[in-house]
């Protein structure tokens, strides 16, 4: 018997697959012809190579230093935002109702932090965490910790910390709560009869079923953290000094600040690139690791 293959489907996707490489093809283009050449001004520009791509990557060069100490200070900012909120999402999911009215009131809750913009996120906290007037700046300096976000560098990166962890671990319970919903009850009902601990159900049934959720959200809280700028540049603008100027800050300092075209432009593509390497580590690993734990069950 043979099978009819029907790919008329691809009529209405042709389009939407145009627009999007229209709108991010012209652009890619753009910063790779500004990343081989310089400018002094005047539109005029000049043939530079790849001069800004070694400059950029050598560590002893200003820019390359620039480059590295922001780079190190956004990776340590994604991993920290990863430790917290993957255990705390797994957590809250886990609490959550599973049935009753109390389901859409969690769910709705859960989703009220993730419908305000990024740049209302920054204003809400900037004003919040103040010594004089915000409630958490207040009651901290009450309390006896001398707490300032300007000018304390400590104090800076656990108020951004907080206000990520705020705004976005319902992200996270969210996508783990839609898989603990996809567990059929007769695995439930076999632990039971196996009387099974509440950990072993967890280890053994909850967390391999949510493995495929978990890796989404990992990688959209990776690629969000890693990308971060509305809320730091509104709360911090990167200072005190460059404590909390991470890659995204320091780049649109770099392009719209001091107008180096050339080595923002250059500095954009290798950030890109990071994002594209790390996020495909991250799928590649566990994929690997959910299809050897498939082939181990079968």
């Amino acid at each position: 018997m043979t099978k009819t293959v029907n790919n008329k489907a691809w009529i209405f996707v042709l389009p939407v697959f145009a627009i999007v490489a229209f709108s991010a093809v012209l652009p890619l283009m753009t910063v790779v012809n500004y990343s081989v050449q310089d400018t002094f001004g005047n539109n005029q520009f000049f043939w530079n190579g790849i001069g800004w791509f070694q400059e950029l990557l050598d560590p002893s060069t200003e820019l390359g230093g620039r480059f590295f100490g922001a780079l190190w200070r956004t990776l340590l900012f994604s991993a920290i935002i990863l430790m917290i909120e993957v255990p705390l999402g797994i957590a809250v999911a886990l609490a959550m109702p599973r049935e009753g009215w109390t389901v859409a009131l969690c769910l709705v809750l859960m989703a009220l932090p993730l419908l305000i913009p990024w740049n209302v996120v920054g204003t809400i906290w900037q004003v919040f965490a103040r010594g004089d007037i915000g409630l958490l700046g207040w009651t901290l300096n009450h309390l006896g910790i001398d707490y300032n976000y300007t000018n304390d560098p400590i104090d800076a990166w656990a108020t951004l910390i907080v206000m990520d962890v705020w705004h976005w671990t319902s992200l996270v319970a969210l996508l783990c709560y839609a898989g603990l919903k996809s567990i059929p009850d007769a695995y439930y009902q076999a632990a039971r009869i196996d009387g099974a601990s509440r950990w072993a159900v967890f280890r053994t049934i909850q967390l391999p079923k949510m493995r495929r959720v978990l890796l989404i959200a990992v990688l959209l809280r990776f690629m969000d953290s890693f990308m971060i700028y509305t809320e730091p540049f509104v709360i911090t603008g990167g200072g005190p000094g460059n404590a909390t100027t991470f890659l995204s800050i320091d780049l649109v300092k770099l392009a719209l600040g001091q107008f180096d075209l050339g080595k923002a432009a250059a500095m954009s593509l290798v950030y890109n690139l990071i994002i594209l390497a790390i996020c495909w580590v991250f799928y590649t690993v566990m994929t690997n690791v959910d299809a050897q734990r498939e082939r181990v069950e079968t």
